[in-house]
């Protein structure tokens, strides 16, 4: 069989180019930053993003028919957290666009917890799907018509919900109804990652069923956030399950899957730069981008 342009371009480390972008949501009349990562020609200078620094180029995308990954962050959080990841990632080929969701990020966080950032943040991820494709430099360079979708945490509510499926909000008693939450699909998505799923909004039967593309599954043995046990709601969600890649990591926690934080701002009273006695979140990143990267480009082979 021949090997495809993906697969051979994973075999070997690209220098990380980067392309910033400002993507307007008309609904929610709010702008959504952009980041995208990419294989890219040129030297690699050190830039700076709030307290965390990159080798990145801002030569022209290297190559071409590059499959397209959107990343969504958690809860109040960034895209940032996810860098070791993403510029892995990109390294092998990829290109990595990550939005941070206007009202529920870090220093943006109004939204949190309401109806209204959960029907947003889908919207978000489709959006920056179309501006990826649409943006004049990494556009020309992307694989038609194939795109997966990352998320962690509340991230994995938003690439669910993006790629198909129906969340549903209430339901908790007699005055309380479930309500169908309003959100926004793209019909491009081809296979999803997600780490410590946040999935209690697609309790419902038939929430999922729509969602059929492949699926590598992570959670963290460890997490008090999202226990493990909310895969199960996945497993007996989609249509097939055969299609999921499941799998708890042990010893992991909740943010086990971020980066690590600088040496100063790692203390116990910031969770996310917390492990679990005896995990080696630095160990773990490697690993963690090699079986995903081995995932994508399993999955995103072939014609759209």
């Amino acid at each position: 069989m021949e090997q495809s342009h993906a697969d051979a371009a994973g075999r070997a480390a690209h220098t990380v180019g980067y392309r910033g972008l400002t993507v307007h949501d008309a609904v929610q009349d709010a702008a959504i930053a952009l980041a995208i990562l990419y294989p890219a020609a040129g030297t690699p200078q050190r830039r700076r993003f709030g307290p965390y620094f990159l080798p990145l180029s801002d030569g022209p995308v290297a190559g071409g028919d590059r499959p397209l990954v959107v990343l969504s962050h958690g809860n109040g959080g960034s895209p940032w957290v996810y860098r070791d990841l993403a510029m892995a990632l990109a390294a092998r080929g990829f290109v990595i666009a990550m939005p941070k969701h206007p009202g529920n990020s870090l220093n943006d966080d109004g939204l949190a917890r309401t109806q209204a950032n959960l029907e947003n943040r889908p919207r978000h991820v489709c959006l920056s799907i179309a501006a990826a494709f649409a943006d004049p430099v990494v556009g020309p360079a992307l694989r038609p018509g194939r795109v997966a979708l990352i998320g962690h945490s509340l991230g994995t509510y938003t690439v669910l919900a993006a790629a198909g499926g129906q969340p549903w909000s209430g339901g908790r008693g007699a005055d309380d109804p479930p309500r169908r939450i309003a959100v926004t699909h793209d019909r491009h998505v081809r296979a999803l990652v997600l780490l410590a799923p946040a999935t209690g909004w697609f309790r419902p039967a038939g929430a999922l069923s729509a969602v059929r593309c492949p699926i590598l599954m992570r959670t963290a043995a460890e997490d008090d956030v999202t226990p493990p046990a909310l895969a199960d709601i996945v497993m007996r969600g989609v249509p097939d399950p055969a299609l999921v890649d499941n799998r708890c990591v042990p010893g992991a926690g909740h943010f086990s899957f971020l980066s690590p934080f600088p040496a100063n701002m790692v203390r116990p009273d910031f969770a996310p730069s917390q492990d679990p006695p005896g995990f080696d979140r630095a160990a773990f990143q490697p690993v963690m981008a090699e079986e995903i990267g081995a995932f994508l480009h399993r999955t995103m082979a072939g014609p759209a």
